[in-house]
């Protein structure tokens, strides 16, 4: 007897649900709302290109129309609802998860020490006392306020002084906590008075053992269902090891059980769920027929490969290629329309024009842009320039491209 069955439909809607997609992009979109709404995504990865909209805003605002960037700034400057950390990449973290980053502190101190040096970082660790001390004397600081002196390792958008190096060092290993933004520069402070003292690290050596606990169970509940690799890579503290040691563990306890899915290509892959996964699946509804704009950075797509596994759509963020050699441009935002990946558009804010230029659309293949479905694009468009705090939306000649 075969394992059981989660065809790819209900497996599309199941895993919108989860990543908040799967309901109208209404409701509220400040204060506890909007914590709310991070706390169930688990984290919102920041990024630092500013195209449209920051990749964070543009994720909260594709799940709340109402969302502002204010909303966000708020929480985290005012309210202390949200920490600044490392999951795959700096994220947005609800405060209540801190001490789950503890053993993400321990293992990023000798990790860390090791990579950088490699780099090229040399003299960084001689910085930490005296970074600390300052720090504990003359309050908040921003990497431009120290080692204005120091010489600069080589290495492009790495090229950090020594002050720089540690700072970054005693933030991702817990001494020191971003208290905010200038720009899009952080601002350091110690982490003994930001954090209430009731989250510090124990005294005592951490166990890791409840915090692997955690980081899979919240893991598989944002994900729905999931590999082991998949479980170990959401948060990124977990190894692959301990992540399959503890997959058998909750599987033999009947926490969790193997079921198959669906691919967008028909194809069968092994997944862990919860037991009753695939019956809460059939009783969701469909997705809202709205299109809406997503950030490259969504949660839904920030693993590039389950992505295209179940919806069919290959997406690769082309910043970092040469011009010359990109397939689609510099900062490609999928569209999704119902419970599809229907194409990806290019477009800029034009601020000294107060527009939103459209340079090109692909549709994704088998989708055509009928004039009822370029309505509901324009209708989005519209909504992203009033998000963005432009006042229209100019298409460019030829904008419509044909599929690749």
């Amino acid at each position: 007897m075969g394992l059981p069955r989660l065809d790819n439909g209900p497996a599309r809607r199941l895993f919108m649900q989860r990543h908040a997609l799967l309901e109208p992009p209404s409701g509220g979109a400040k204060g506890a709302e909007l914590l709310q709404l991070i706390t169930r995504l688990g984290f919102v990865q920041l990024d630092s290109i500013n195209t449209v909209a920051r990749a964070h805003d543009v994720i909260l605002y594709s799940r709340r129309a109402s969302y502002r960037p204010k909303h966000l700034q708020d929480l985290y400057h005012a309210g202390g609802a949200l920490f600044e950390h490392w999951t795959h990449d700096a994220a947005m973290i609800p405060m209540a998860f801190y001490p789950q980053w503890h053993l993400r502190f321990q293992r990023d101190e000798a990790l860390l020490r090791k990579r950088w040096r490699n780099w090229r970082r040399d003299g960084f660790e001689a910085q930490f006392a005296t970074v600390l001390n300052h720090i504990r004397d003359h309050g908040v600081v921003s990497s431009s306020d120290l080692g204005k002196d120091e010489k600069k390792s080589s290495g492009g958008w790495w090229d950090w002084h020594p002050s720089k190096t540690a700072l970054e060092y005693l933030w991702r290993t817990g001494a020191l906590t971003v208290v905010g933004r200038t720009g899009f520069q952080k601002r350091y402070d110690l982490t003994e008075r930001v954090i209430e003292e009731a989250l510090h690290a124990p005294s005592q050596p951490l166990d890791p053992a409840p915090t692997i606990e955690w980081l899979c169970n919240n893991a598989l509940d944002r994900l729905g269902f999931a590999t082991s690799g998949e479980l170990a890579s959401f948060w990124d503290t977990a190894s692959a090891a301990e992540t399959r040691a503890w997959c058998q563990q909750a599987k033999a306890r009947g926490e969790i059980e193997e079921i198959e899915v669906e691919a967008a290509d028909g194809s069968l892959r092994r997944h862990f769920a919860r037991p009753g996964l695939r019956e809460a699946a059939a009783e969701l509804g469909p997705a809202p027929g709205r299109m809406r704009l997503l950030s490259p950075f969504d949660p839904m797509l920030r693993d590039r490969k389950r992505a295209e596994r179940l919806f069919g759509f290959h997406y690769r963020i082309e910043v970092f290629t040469p011009a010359p050699k990109r397939q689609y441009g510099y900062y490609v935002f999928p569209l999704i329309e119902g419970q599809r990946l229907v194409g990806r558009i290019d477009m800029k804010a034009d601020r000294p024009a107060d527009l939103l230029r459209v340079t090109a659309l692909w549709p994704e293949r088998r989708v055509t842009f009928s004039p009822a479905r370029v309505k509901r694009l324009e209708a989005e468009l519209e909504r992203v320039a009033r998000f963005a705090g432009l006042d229209r939306v100019e298409f460019a000649d030829g904008w419509l491209r044909d599929a690749l």
